[in-house]
C-alpha cells in the first residue's frame, strides 16, 4: 500500500513531481546518498515520534541528530521513536520508506530548518527504494508541515 499510498497523493496533489526509484535500497541514510548520488545531509529521514499521547512526524537532513531539550520544548513533551510495528501501523509506510506523504491516517508533520540548508532534498515515497526530490518549502507546503528548531548538526554537537 505505501508506495501507492504515496503515488496517489503525489498524483492529486503534486502531479509535476516524480518519484524516483534506483532499484537500490534507500532505507538509510547512507544508502539512499550512495542511491541518489548525494550528500548525506540532503536526505530528508522522516522520523516518527510519540509526543505524549499524540504521533508525529519530523522531517529533518539526514545528518541531524534530535535534539531532545529543543524537541521537548518545541513539541510540549518529550519525544520517544516508535517501534518499528507500530511505525508501519501508524505511517502505512515501512521503516526504510516512511515518509509524510499518502498517510492513512493524517498525522502532524514537522520539518526542521536544518533542511532549509539546501535547495533540494530527497524524502522517501513509501518504500525502501523510491525517493521524490523537492525543495524544502514544498515539502512543508504539501504535508502542512510546520517548521521548527529541534535537531543538531554534527559540528554542534560536543
Amino acid at each position: 500500500m505505501s508506495e501507492a499510498s504515496v503515488r496517489a497523493f503525489l498524483a492529486e496533489h503534486a502531479p509535476d513531481v516524480t518519484i524516483i526509484d534506483q532499484g537500490l535500497s534507500t532505507a538509510t541514510v547512507a544508502e539512499a546518498a550512495q542511491a541518489l548520488g548525494v550528500e548525506p545531509a540532503r536526505i530528508a529521514k522522516t522520523l516518527s515520534l510519540r509526543v505524549g499521547e499524540k504521533v508525529v512526524l519530523v522531517c529533518a537532513r539526514g545528518d541531524a541528530r534530535l535534539h531532545n531539550a529543543k524537541a521537548k520544548a518545541a513539541l510540549g513533551a518529550k519525544p520517544r521513536m516508535l517501534g518499528g510495528h507500530e511505525v508501519e501501523e501508524l505511517t502505512g509506510h515501512p521503516v526504510g520508506g516512511v515518509c509524510p506523504f499518502g498517510l492513512p491516517t493524517p498525522l502532524p508533520v514537522y520539518c526542521d530548518i536544518s533542511l532549509q540548508a539546501f535547495a533540494t532534498v530527497f524524502p522517501a515515497a513509501g518504500s525502501r527504494t523510491t525517493s521524490v526530490e523537492l525543495t524544502p518549502d514544498r515539502l512543508a507546503a504539501l504535508t502542512g508541515a510546520s517548521w521548527v528548531d529541534i535537531c543538531t548538526l554534527p559540528q554542534e554537537v560536543s
